[in-house]
């Protein structure tokens, strides 16, 4: 009982699964932050990029916009990136509609999306109102499936979304052909 020797590897043996598990959780939170960031990226690229279109948008350009966010990623898997974008009219009374909606996902572009009908009403914050009255809005919306790099501390994927909203750096409308 009074000897002193193995002490230090017993107490060593008891504080490595604690910092091992703080560690690893630290790296882990670190990624998932990492790639938060770059969701919020992903969407601000996007929706900045279809806001400096001069009243028409090429499709072919649309589906560059779309590959060259995605390459944001990077080192995360893009094949996991939902991004959608969306041009919002807003009328004098303050209401906001759906002019038209672009999703890509697993490298296919549809302009046709199934629950963002044209003239559908969208939600927009009321600041966001109030400064487009009258105007469009362009909405990048982008979700993306994070799965831990270990699975040790968070064992479940994430679902990050983040979006962004943009004013047309020309005015008016923009529109897809």
């Amino acid at each position: 009982m009074r000897r002193e020797t193995g002490v230090a590897a017993v107490e060593f043996a008891l504080v490595v699964p604690l910092m091992l598990s703080v560690y690893l959780g630290c790296t882990e939170a670190a990624a998932l932050l990492t790639a938060d960031r770059k969701v919020q990226s992903v969407a601000g690229a996007l929706g900045d990029l279809v806001a400096r279109a001069n009243k028409t948008l090429p499709r072919a350009q649309l589906d560059d916009y779309f590959d060259a966010a995605a390459s944001i990623m990077a080192p995360y898997d893009a094949s996991k990136l939902v991004q959608t974008v969306t041009a919002v009219s807003v009328s004098d009374e303050g209401e906001a509609t759906i002019a038209w909606s672009a999703h890509f996902e697993n490298n296919v572009l549809s302009i046709e999306v199934p629950d963002a009908s044209e003239d559908a009403p969208y939600a927009l914050p009321e600041e966001m109102i109030a400064i487009a009255t009258g105007q469009t809005v362009i909405a990048a919306e982008t979700r993306y499936s994070y799965r831990p790099l270990l699975g040790v501390v968070f064992k479940n994927e994430l679902d990050l979304h983040r979006s962004a909203l943009f004013m047309p750096r020309f005015g008016g409308t923009i529109t897809v052909n």
